[in-house]
């Protein structure tokens, strides 16, 4: 299954979650963040060709899990970039913040 197809899976199943989460115990959370830290190459190439602006906006909530994981100075380049094709969206949910937050456990 590609990343996008499971990803999206994930992202209605965190959708239906409710209230204060546990992002170090949740399931789905914890999937998310093993999906996207697998394989650091096929993530960024997700990023460059096939997230959407929503799949990018749920992303931002384990930046940091990510990069903690992974220390992929090519994936903060990914997010960046990514940023940058969704402007709107980055600025509403101030995701630059968490790119920068997460590019702290690389430096």
């Amino acid at each position: 299954m590609s990343i996008s197809k499971e990803y999206e899976q994930l992202i209605a199943a965190r959708e239906n979650l409710e209230g204060d989460i546990d992002y170090d115990r949740n399931p789905v959370i914890i999937r998310m963040i093993e999906l996207l830290s697998k394989d650091i190459n096929a993530t960024v190439s997700f990023l460059d060709e096939e997230c959407t602006e929503s799949q990018f906006v749920w992303m931002s909530e384990i930046f940091d899990e990510i990069v903690e994981r992974t220390k992929s100075r090519e994936f903060i380049d990914a997010l960046r970039r990514t940023a940058k094709k969704y402007p709107q969206a980055t600025a509403k949910y101030n995701i630059e913040y968490f790119i920068e937050s997460a590019e702290e456990y690389i430096e």
